[in-house]
């Protein structure tokens, strides 16, 4: 069974749009796996559905340790705002995200995005896997911008890909 974000306000509305079952994510959600913890953040921003996954290994202490954040923050970028056709709106949620939800974690914490350079899933992204919270507050440019600066910036990314719609349908399992 895969895990996708489903908004908490109605967690059956994206049944329809893929074809396998999933077990709905809420946000601050804890996923119980033993000596590891998993805390699920709704970040919306790069998708109406985008989650991060704050890890902590009580084996190493209480504390978390890493976060996965997908497409949310990159090392040296974040993700691209335009996907779901409101860019405006999605940017701003996104610099919300970012702030409320990830700057506030403290900087040590790792973070594994899910693309490198080459991706065109956002614009000026690292070659390097992982970061910290901290390294990224210091030197990605985008996280210490003005909310205006910000999702002007944001929303001038690469163009999307000529065969987004295909790669949509085959994520969510309706199209090989």
């Amino acid at each position: 069974m895969f895990f996708r974000q489903i908004s908490s306000v109605d967690a059956s509305s994206n049944r329809g749009h893929v074809a396998f079952d999933f077990l709905p994510l809420k946000d601050g959600q804890l996923l119980d796996l033993g000596n590891v913890k998993i805390r699920v953040l709704h970040t919306p921003g790069h998708t109406a559905d985008s989650v991060c996954l704050l890890v902590t290994d009580l084996r190493r202490g209480d504390a978390p340790w890493f976060i996965v954040t997908g497409d949310t923050l990159f090392v040296g970028a974040v993700g691209r705002p335009d996907l779901a056709g409101r860019e405006e709106q999605m940017a701003e949620q996104l610099y919300d995200t970012l702030h409320a939800k990830l700057l506030s974690l403290p900087d040590q914490i790792e973070i594994f995005p899910g693309h490198q350079a080459g991706s065109v899933c956002g614009a000026g992204l690292s070659g390097k896997a992982s970061s910290t919270l901290g390294f990224e507050k210091r030197w990605n440019a985008l996280l210490s911008k003005p909310r205006e600066e910000f999702v002007a910036a944001v929303r001038a990314v690469p163009p999307r890909p000529a065969d987004m719609e295909r790669m949509v349908r085959i994520n969510c399992g309706l199209a090989a």
